[in-house]
């Protein structure tokens, strides 16, 4: 199996559970914020439905430099938006991964502010830290949101205090 091939298996697992959990936000309350300094919440699931677009750029670029970039976050409006931004981002990183060579994945990849370089790492170690592992880090805050806004928690790894078959 090739690492494109595992990273694969494990982006289709964590998006399926993703989504159950993109399903759950309420829209009426896209504003609320735990804490003056936190996302709201549309920012927050727009930014974890936009999470598997990195991946593909991972893979098709060497580097990412912010400064040559003026992409900004669109906060989702509704969730038939949501979900739409979610299987858009999933569906560019599954096409990306299709026929990618380890070596290709062993290459260098580079993220940046102009001049300044945060770090140069390989394709397949930026893939795992900044993509799928910060999507499950953002996916674990949202359900935190979701728990504090009362709305039940579908499970991610196991069942949640919300499933009927508790634990």
């Amino acid at each position: 199996m090739t690492i494109a091939e595992k990273i694969a298996a494990e982006l289709k697992h964590e998006s399926a559970t993703t989504r159950k959990l993109l399903e759950r936000v309420p829209f009426e309350k896209a504003g609320w914020r735990p804490h003056e300094k936190s996302m709201t919440l549309a920012h927050l699931a727009t930014h974890v439905a936009e999470i598997p677009f990195w991946l593909e750029t991972t893979v098709r670029t060497d580097s990412l430099d912010f400064a040559a970039t003026d992409y900004k976050i669109e906060d989702a409006t509704s969730s038939d938006v949501l979900l739409s931004k979610f299987e858009k981002s999933v569906k560019g990183a599954e096409e990306s991964l299709k026929g990618v060579s380890d070596e290709e994945l062993k290459k260098g990849w580079t993220l940046k502010n102009g001049e300044t370089v945060y770090f140069t790492r390989c394709k397949e170690e930026v893939i795992r830290d900044m993509c799928l592992n910060h999507l499950i880090h953002h996916r674990a805050q949202l359900g935190v949101y979701l728990r504090l806004l009362d709305i039940p928690l579908p499970g991610t790894y196991g069942p949640t205090a919300d499933d009927k078959m508790g634990m």
